[in-house]
């Protein structure tokens, strides 16, 4: 090992409270997990420290812990000029702290920054906006607060950005990543329009996470992102109409737009046409109004619909009797009427994971139907009705 980075490393591992390393001569030629080496590029003898990871993953992922009472982050990482990734999850926590601001003078050289549950608090350093070489950054599950500095625009390399589970608040920057592939800002308290540039500088960006916060506004600026396979913009304060169609998402497997208060409007009947990949589609408690699209029904791969806690109205169409794929359905807490248009076979194969109960009026007829879960919990056969449409239906589950 380098010299001047072996001794770097020892008071790495002194900060977190690792004193045993000083005992091991040459830490990159020891080979234990959390730390990683290369051979100069001149193929010369000397090894340099290029990855140091702390924080035990899972019983078969023991990097070192954070052993001492008052673990920190040591500025001698800034002495590493080849280190590509630095890890530290769940290793701090004991001692919160900010995310140190000399993190910044690693440069272009590192790669991978994962800070992911340490309780850091306060801000977002607007230092590490001069990683510029980076393409991670994670800082997942701490306590960080304040606004996303615009300086992480300079990072145009960035593929993954995970910044969820904090305090971070304000309207996300005006800054583009053109070859993002994951954006992950839930659970924080961020305002404002949902941030289009961000989301439309690239067609790279396979998933898309900013349920749990603030945004306001309509859902548009969508339809560019080919690739996206997860978009979930959950309890936010989104209003306005569902887009007319959403057919340019053609690689979608999940859509969840739950606890939006989009109070009156309507699901579009060509909204989900060419969403042929769509496995997952979660509208519930957004105040939606009218019928059900039937061409909802045409999602043959659908696993998973919920769009109960809705003022949706009229029958359930006909072609959700094709969707053979179905594990789960929730239609409870509408005003639907008239007849279920399933087969015993699909009833039997949700079990209760078919919920359809506080609606107006559902009510079975034949084809076996009554052999299955429905009887046993009071919906009534549409041939006792006697004209009744307003049946409350008692709950199934």
């Amino acid at each position: 090992t380098d010299p001047l980075e072996l001794q770097a490393v020892y008071d790495i591992m002194r900060a977190t409270g690792n004193e045993w390393a000083e005992s091991i001569p040459d830490v990159c030629r020891s080979r234990w997990h959390g730390i990683e080496c290369l051979p100069d590029d001149d193929g010369g003898g000397a090894l340099h420290v290029v990855s140091l990871s702390f924080g035990a993953l899972s019983d078969d992922t023991a990097f070192p812990t954070c052993g001492s009472m008052n673990p920190v982050i040591s500025e001698a990482v800034t002495k590493l000029p080849r280190l590509r990734s630095l890890f530290f999850y769940r290793c701090l926590d004991g001692n919160p702290q900010e995310i140190p601001r000399f993190l910044g003078e690693l440069g272009s050289g590192l790669r991978n920054l994962v800070l992911r549950g340490n309780g850091h608090v306060g801000g977002i350093p607007e230092e590490l906006g001069n990683l510029t070489g980076l393409e991670v950054l994670d800082l997942h599950g701490n306590d960080l607060s304040g606004a996303v500095p615009a300086s992480l625009g300079r990072i145009r390399g960035l593929r993954s950005l995970d910044l969820s589970w904090n305090r971070l608040s304000g309207s996300v920057p005006s800054v583009d990543f053109p070859v993002i592939r994951v954006l992950d800002l839930n659970g924080n308290r961020f305002a404002g329009a949902l941030p289009i540039r961000m989301l439309s500088s690239g067609d790279a960006l396979l998933k898309v996470d900013l349920s749990g916060n603030e945004f306001s506004g309509g859902i548009h600026g969508l339809s560019a992102l080919k690739n996206l396979i997860l978009l979930d913009l959950s309890y936010n304060e989104l209003v306005g109409a569902l887009p007319e169609s959403l057919s340019g998402l053609a690689s979608l497997q999940a859509l969840i737009l739950a606890g939006n208060p989009m109070a009156g409007a309507a699901l579009p009947e060509t909204a989900f046409v060419g969403l042929s990949s769509l496995l997952v589609l979660v509208l519930s408690d957004m105040s939606l109004e009218g019928p059900i699209p039937r061409s909802i029904g045409e999602l043959k791969t659908l696993r998973v619909l919920r769009l109960d806690g809705n003022r949706l109205n009229g029958s359930i169409p006909e072609s959700f009797s094709a969707l053979s794929r179905l594990s789960e359905l929730r239609l409870d807490s509408c005003r639907l009427t008239g007849p279920i248009p399933f087969t015993g076979e699909m009833i039997s194969r949700m079990g209760r994971k078919l919920r359809l109960e506080n609606n107006l009026g559902l009510c079975y007829g034949g084809g076996g139907i009554e052999d299955d879960l429905m009887i046993a919990d009071g919906i009534p056969r549409c041939d006792t009705l006697n004209g009744r449409p307003d049946v409350e239906i008692e709950r199934l589950s």
